[in-house]
C-alpha cells in the first residue's frame, strides 16, 4: 500500500499550527540548553556531558520536523527567531558574552549547514536526510561551541571530552527523538 511522504505531499504554511508549534519549541529547546551549557556531568570513562546538551540534542530533529511541516522559509524563520531569543535571555541573564558568542555562531553554522545539507536531500528518505545532515550539523555545532566557550578556561583534556560527550549525545538523542517521531508519524496517518 502507498504512503505518503513528505516529498510528495505539499508542505503546510507558515501559519498552519503545526510549524508554529515546533519553532516555539525548537526555540525553548535552545534556550533550556543555553541556561544549562555550563553545567557538567562527568561520564564513567571519558567525557563531560553539558547538561545543555540534553535540551540541545532534540533540536536536531525538530528542525527536521519544521523543515517537514512548514519547509524551507519556516526553518530559517526558526533559526532566527532561535537566534534571537536566546541572544536576549543570555543578556538579561548575564550569561557571559564569551558564551552568548559562541552560541549563536555554533548555533548559526550548525544549523544554516544542516539544512543546506538536509534541502538537498529532499530527494532521498526522511531517515537519509536526517542522518546525513545530523552527520555535518552535530560534529559542527559541538567543536565551534567548545572551543570558543571553554578554550583558555578548560584544559585541553577537558574540552575534549566536552566535544566528545555532546556529540555523543547530540547523535544518542536525536536518534532517538528521530525514532519515536518517525514511529508516531505512521500511528497519526
Amino acid at each position: 500500500m502507498w504512503k505518503p511522504d513528505a516529498r510528495s505531499l505539499p508542505a503546510r504554511s507558515l501559519s498552519a499550527p503545526l510549524p508554529l508549534f515546533l519553532i516555539a519549541l525548537y526555540a525553548a529547546s535552545i534556550l533550556l540548553a543555553n541556561l544549562t551549557l555550563n553545567q557538567f556531568i562527568p561520564l564513567p570513562v571519558f567525557g563531560l556531558l553539558s547538561v545543555g546538551t540534553i535540551f540541545f540534542a532534540a533540536v536536531f530533529t525538530l528542525r527536521d520536523r519544521i523543515h517537514r511541516a512548514g519547509g524551507l522559509r519556516a526553518v530559517y524563520v526558526a533559526i532566527a527567531l532561535a537566534l534571537l531569543v536566546n541572544t536576549v535571555a543570555a543578556l538579561l541573564t548575564g550569561t557571559p558574552l564569551r558564551f552568548v558568542g559562541a552560541s549563536f555562531l555554533a548555533i548559526l553554522v550548525g544549523e544554516v549547514s544542516d539544512t543546506a545539507v538536509y534541502q538537498r536531500l529532499l530527494h532521498r528518505s526522511w531517515w537519509t536526510r536526517v542522518l546525513t545532515s545530523n552527520a555535518v550539523s552535530v560534529p559542527l555545532d559541538s567543536v565551534i561551541f567548545a572551543l570558543l566557550a571553554f578554550w583558555g578556561d578548560m584544559s585541553t583534556r577537558d574540552i575534549l571530552q566536552i566535544i566528545f560527550a555532546d556529540i555523543l549525545a547530540k547523535y544518542t538523542i536525536a536518534a532517538l527523538f528521530a525514532f519515536r517521531a518517525r514511529q508516531a508519524a505512521p500511528a497519526a496517518a
